[in-house]
């Protein structure tokens, strides 16, 4: 009964702020994106509000997965997928795309006229990148009025393009956060400095903490990683939140790095001792060296780490297990801080054939908005993108589970989603190219204003 109330609450908080966020054109240092839910469209006749999808013409089609939650597994997918088969007569053929080279394999077969019908991952893929560039089909036909009450206001926010079509169906969503090497950190007596109750701690005490690490270890405590883009979350929401600096406008058509609290923030982390700008370290590689004890926080952090840390692909040699950690939000100057979201759905690239995309539409519905979606949500490993599938409650799917139940306070943190801004792609890589540059010690101000111009240049 916990879990199940916690996470209601926590599903009820996140679509009350991201419902008002969204006629909110102020900061953005906070809620969610202004672009209205799209109206619907005509409904598919495939794709009506029963519980049971209509089977389609098309009898197989093809799935590309990234490793969402267990959906990167064959083991734990394909009796999800024979259940489908049962149902509706599809087949599903799937490959299984690693981030390292994912984007390359599917780019490829774009380009000579091979994609697959689905493809499961984020928005800054789907939304942002394929669907910006015209390859993925507008789902917006989907959604009628229950299914825009249903799905978590942030979640159809963060699907839907600027120009109101959704390329993404959303099944799950996360909030970014860090995590602390818990048994480092009582060593140094800095555990002193967390709210391990709620899961925040203040700017002051992050610092404070680090000092206290560095001064019992003499090793680096932390790393702001910056070999590329992976997991380029964490670098944003650390210095964003330390003094409450924004990435973006509220137009979402310009970026806002050279923010004085941002600059305020590079020039305390540059300052710090046992905090290093890594430019040998992505995200997984900052993950693995936190798991094995050389750092004792990462920044690149969600609940999929923990919960299935042999599953995390961070590499041999862990000497934590998941009660040595503890998750943490990001520091801020008041403890409320604003973290990055992360979701997750389907999207169906346009390959002419509609009998395919009808086929990939039942898909959707089946696992999405259906008496199956519990089941879909739960071999994610992540938390439902909608309070209710058929109008059957989704707050129990993960009744039972200490850690999801306590995990779950997170989610009404989750700040606005961003991604959607111009010259996006072009803003990851400005991003860690200024920290490298950072790193090796140029000046912070000025080399904030050149990438800043740099990523704004591509929008």
């Amino acid at each position: 009964m916990k879990m199940k109330k916690l996470l209601a609450a926590a599903l009820a908080a996140a679509m009350t702020l991201s419902l008002a966020a969204c006629g909110n054109n102020g900061s953005t240092s906070g809620g969610d994106k202004s672009t209205t839910t799209p109206p619907a469209g005509n409904q598919s006749t495939s794709q009506g509000s029963n519980a049971t999808p209509t089977p389609s013409g098309a009898s197989e089609i093809t799935l590309w997965t990234y490793p969402v939650g267990n959906w990167g597994k064959e083991d734990q997918l394909q009796p999800l997928l024979d259940t489908f088969k049962a149902d509706t007569g599809i087949n599903v053929k799937v490959e299984y795309l690693a981030y390292a080279d994912g984007d390359d394999k599917v780019n490829t077969a774009l380009t000579a006229g091979g994609a697959p019908d689905l493809i499961m991952e984020g928005p800054q893929r789907l939304v942002s990148n394929w669907g910006g560039s015209g390859k993925m089909v507008d789902l917006s036909d989907m959604l009628d009025d229950t299914d825009k009450n249903e799905i978590i206001a942030s979640a159809l926010n963060a699907s839907t393009s600027p120009d109101g079509k959704l390329y993404m169906y959303p099944l799950v969503m996360t909030a970014h956060c860090m995590a602390v090497n818990l048994n480092a950190f009582k060593d140094a007596g800095a555990d002193q400095y967390l709210d391990l109750e709620n899961h925040t701690w203040t700017t002051e005490n992050f610092i404070k903490a680090v000092e206290a690490l560095y001064a019992k270890s003499g090793q680096t405590v932390a790393a702001v990683y910056c070999a590329g883009q992976g997991g380029d979350q964490g670098t944003r929401a650390l210095i964003n939140n330390l003094y409450g600096g924004s990435f973006v406008n509220a137009a979402h058509d310009g970026y806002t790095w050279d923010d004085a609290n941002n600059i305020k923030a590079l020039e305390q982390l540059k300052s710090m001792e046992g905090i290093a700008f890594d430019a040998s370290l992505a995200g997984g590689d900052e993950i693995a060296k936190f798991y094995q004890g050389v750092l004792q926080m990462a920044f690149c952090w969600n609940i999929q780490q923990q919960s299935d840390p042999n599953g995390a692909g961070t590499g041999a040699g862990k000497t934590l297990s998941g009660d040595d950690i503890a998750f943490m939000a990001f520091p801020s100057e008041d403890g409320k801080a604003s973290l990055c979201g992360g979701w997750w759905g389907f999207g169906i690239f346009d390959n002419g054939d509609q009998a395919r995309i009808d086929a990939a539409k039942t898909f959707i519905k089946y696992m999405c908005d259906s008496e199956h979606t519990a089941d879909a949500v739960r071999t994610a490993t992540f938390y439902p993108a909608r309070v209710s599938a058929e109008n059957a409650d989704l707050s129990n799917v993960w009744e039972g589970n200490d850690l999801m139940a306590e995990y779950s306070k997170l989610i009404p943190m989750l700040g606005e989603y961003y991604e959607d801004t111009k010259g996006w792609t072009q803003a990851r890589t400005s991003w860690w190219n200024m920290l490298q540059d950072i790193g090796e010690g140029a000046d912070i101000a000025s080399t904030v204003a050149t990438f800043q111009a740099e990523a704004n240049a591509a929008g």
